[in-house]
C-alpha cells in the first residue's frame, strides 16, 4: 500500500476520487497530465488495492476502494506539518 502512496500524483488522484468516481480522461484533464501517465498511476493504485475499476462501455471508471484512505492521508499530512513546524522552531532557536 505504501508504494501506492509514494508519488504525489497518485495522492492527488486519490483526493480527486474522494469527490466522485472518475474516468482516466477526467483525471488527466484535472491533473493536466497525459492520459498514459494517469493510466500508469491508476494501475499502481489498483494493484495496491487502493482503487477499484469498473468498465463502462469503452471507458473505465475508478473509485476509492475505501474512503478511510483519505482520512489516513489527512492525518499523515497533519503529522508531517507538525514535524516541519517543530523543525522550523529548532532552526529558528539555533540561529538566535
Amino acid at each position: 500500500m505504501c508504494q501506492g502512496l509514494a508519488d504525489p500524483t497518485r495522492i492527488l488522484i486519490l483526493y480527486h476520487l474522494a469527490d466522485s468516481p472518475r474516468r482516466v480522461t477526467e483525471l488527466a484533464e484535472m491533473l493536466e497530465a497525459r492520459q498514459p501517465t494517469v493510466s500508469h498511476h491508476l494501475k499502481v493504485l489498483r494493484d495496491r488495492g487502493l482503487v477499484t475499476a469498473t468498465r463502462e462501455g469503452n471507458a473505465v471508471r475508478y473509485d476509492l476502494r475505501d474512503r478511510r484512505i483519505i482520512e489516513a492521508l489527512d492525518l499523515l499530512r497533519a503529522v508531517m506539518a507538525d514535524m516541519l513546524a517543530d523543525q522550523a522552531r529548532l532552526v529558528s532557536a539555533a540561529t538566535l
